[in-house]
């Protein structure tokens, strides 16, 4: 059978959004505040697979159907800001021409433009990002449209992030008409956060991605068999869900590969589910949990494979004692891990695994290099 519905690739647009609803809704409300607001500057926090990308161009579409003029989700990689510039140049083109360059009374050539949204080459040369920022807002102003910036994958302490955070401030100062969105991993935005230069984003709004809800996951399960013309029984479909663990990228993962394991009149009898659930957890533990772990420091690891040991739930003071640490020392990594939300409490003294798989995945890998 051929998959019409799910997209199991990351920065894919699956062909609905599953459970994010609410956020999406709360982003939105957020544009229609007063320039200014505390809900114009929005942090969103996820893990690996927890939709913050597709969460973005949700909004990027939504918000371009309000009238906003939109920078698409940025990178934070080496040319952000220029990207940034151009991006609203591209977005805003449709709104001012150059017949409409002096409408406010004004040469819109003093302000460093040529035509339209274009900078004059003196300007593109020697002007900093702030300024042409300052000044596209004004330009777009004019013409009763606010701008959306939103960035992706925001790493701690980058100085891209520190500019464009800066100039947002100065803006917001002037009341200018601009919004600004940056997800990333729960680590980059804390240490973001705790940069000293940015404090002011520690009045921003947070969002943090919580795992699905089983009931959304199972309705949208259900739609998308009909569609596809998959027979799964509930309880067959019921076990697809506990498998995707409230992941929208497991979710996504699972719902392909059941498609590809299907007969060909579309059945998923309980062997084609195994083999699909299988499929899509190897194919999580490589592209997340592997990807998870490499970040991390050899202590960092040491602690979670400490907490690997264990079948559900750990108590710090046998993590310490499996480390071979005090439990003062392994609390700093409990801190760090929380921090990066790798892990989580579960009460006083007792910590889980918060990312899919990765205990599975730790034992996996502690099998093969005891192996050798």
């Amino acid at each position: 059978m051929k998959d019409t519905v799910f997209s199991p690739a990351f920065g894919n647009r699956p062909s609905c959004l599953v459970g994010r609803s609410d956020v999406v809704s709360a982003m939105l409300a957020g544009l229609e505040e007063p320039p200014g607001s505390r809900s114009r500057a929005t942090l969103l926090l996820g893990q690996r697979g927890s939709g913050k990308t597709v969460l973005l161009w949700e909004l990027a579409d939504r918000a371009r159907a309000k009238g906003f003029v939109v920078a698409s989700p940025t990178i934070a990689i080496e040319d952000m800001l220029d990207r940034i510039v151009e991006k609203i140049q591209d977005d805003g083109e449709r709104y001012i021409k150059e017949k409409t360059a002096h409408l406010t009374g004004g040469n819109i050539g003093a302000l460093g433009f040529s035509a339209g949204l274009q900078f004059s080459r003196s300007t593109q040369e020697s002007k900093s990002f702030h300024y042409k920022l300052s000044h596209l807002c004004d330009a777009l102003a004019q013409q009763g449209k606010g701008v959306l910036v939103l960035i992706d994958e925001i790493q701690g302490n980058d100085p891209r992030v520190r500019q464009l955070v800066a100039a947002y401030q100065e803006l917001v100062g002037k009341q200018a008409d601009i919004a600004l969105v940056m997800a990333g991993l729960p680590g980059a935005v804390s240490a973001t956060l705790n940069d000293r230069v940015l404090t002011f984003l520690n009045r921003a709004s947070k969002m943090s991605l919580e795992p699905l809800a089983p009931a959304e996951t199972d309705a949208f399960f259900m739609k998308a068999f009909e569609r596809l013309g998959l027979h799964v029984s509930s309880d067959l479909r019921r076990k697809a869900v506990k498998a995707t663990c409230g992941s929208p990228y497991l979710l996504q993962l699972v719902g392909h590969n059941m498609v590809l394991y299907s007969a060909e009149d579309g059945t998923v009898d309980e062997d084609a589910l195994e083999s699909a659930l299988e499929s899509a957890r190897n194919s999580f533990e490589n592209d997340v949990c592997g990807t998870t772990l490499a970040a991390l420091s050899d202590k960092d690891v040491c602690f979670l494979s400490a907490m690997s040991e264990d079948p559900y739930e750990s108590r710090i003071a046998d993590v310490a004692k499996r480390m071979g640490v005090t439990h003062d020392y392994a609390q700093k990594y409990r801190k760090r891990l929380i921090d990066s939300g790798i892990i989580e409490p579960a009460r006083r003294g007792i910590v889980r695994f918060a990312v899919p798989y990765l205990a599975d995945h730790l034992r996996k890998t502690s099998e093969i290099i005891s192996d050798f």
